[in-house]
C-alpha cells in the first residue's frame, strides 16, 4: 500500500490553519502542521485523527530561518518529501508605523514573506526531482488596498510583498513543474461569516485541484 502524499501547512492556529489541515487531511494527505504552540498542534492532530485523517504537529518558530529549515528537514525524514506546501503564517500587530521598533517590524516581515521564501527553498528541490509539486500561500486583502492597513503597517507591507513574491516565483518555478498560487483573502476571517475558515479552506482545495492553462496564480476570496 502506498503512503499518502505529504502536505505541510506552515502556520497552524485555531482558525484558517486548522481548517486547512483538516481539509487536506480529508482529501487524503498526511499533514505536517508547523507552528510554535505544540500543545495546540497536538489537539488539532487528535481532532483530525478522530475524523479519520492523518496529521502531526512539528513545533517551530517560523520567524527563525534555522528553525524553518530544521523542521522541514524533520518532516522530510519522518513523513517523506512534501508534494504540497501551504504557507499560512502571518501576524496581526496593531503598532503605528512611527512607534514600530525596526527589529519588530523586520520580525513581522520575516514571518509574512521571508519565511515563505525559506520554506519554498526547502521543499522545491525534492518537488523538482519528483517532477512536480505545489506551493500555496495565504494572501491578504491589504495587498489589494494597502491604504486600509494603517492600523497594521507590518501586515499590510508583508501581504503586499508576499503577493509580489508569489507572482514572481510562479514564473520561475513553472518550467520546473512546480505550481505556485495564492488565495488572497479580502476580509476578516471569522467562523459563521462569509469569511468562514472552512469556506476559505475549500477555496484552497479548488485552487489546488485546478489544472492546465486555466490554473490561476491568484484567486481573490471576496467572501462566500
Amino acid at each position: 500500500m502506498n503512503e499518502p502524499e505529504t502536505c505541510i501547512v506552515a502556520g497552524v492556529g485555531p482558525g484558517l490553519g486548522r481548517a486547512l489541515a483538516r481539509r487536506f487531511a480529508r482529501a487524503g494527505f498526511q499533514v505536517a502542521m508547523l507552528a510554535r504552540d505544540g500543545e495546540r498542534l497536538a489537539r488539532i492532530g487528535d481532532e483530525i485523527a478522530a475524523e479519520g485523517g492523518r496529521a502531526r504537529g512539528f513545533p517551530a518558530d517560523l520567524t527563525v530561518e534555522a528553525d524553518i529549515r530544521a523542521v522541514i528537514g524533520r518532516v522530510r525524514d519522518e513523513m517523506g518529501p512534501p508534494s504540497l506546501l501551504i504557507y499560512n503564517a502571518s501576524v496581526w500587530n496593531p503598532t503605528p508605523a512611527m512607534d514600530f521598533p525596526p527589529a519588530d517590524f523586520q520580525r513581522d516581515l520575516f514571518l509574512d514573506v521571508t519565511g515563505a521564501l525559506v520554506a519554498a527553498q526547502e521543499v522545491v528541490p525534492a518537488m523538482r526531482a519528483a517532477g512536480g509539486g505545489t506551493l500555496l500561500f495565504t494572501g491578504g486583502g491589504l495587498a489589494l488596498k494597502p491604504s486600509m492597513g494603517t492600523p497594521v503597517p507590518s501586515l499590510a507591507t508583508g501581504k503586499a510583498a508576499l503577493r509580489a513574491f508569489v507572482h514572481a516565483l510562479a514564473g520561475e518555478l513553472a518550467p520546473l513543474g512546480v505550481r505556485v498560487a495564492t488565495v488572497t483573502v479580502a476580509g476578516t476571517i471569522a467562523p459563521g461569516t462569509g469569511f468562514d475558515p472552512e469556506r476559505i479552506a475549500d477555496s484552497f482545495w479548488q485552487v489546488y485541484t485546478a489544472a492546465g492553462d486555466d490554473a490561476p496564480v491568484e484567486v481573490k476570496f471576496m467572501g462566500a
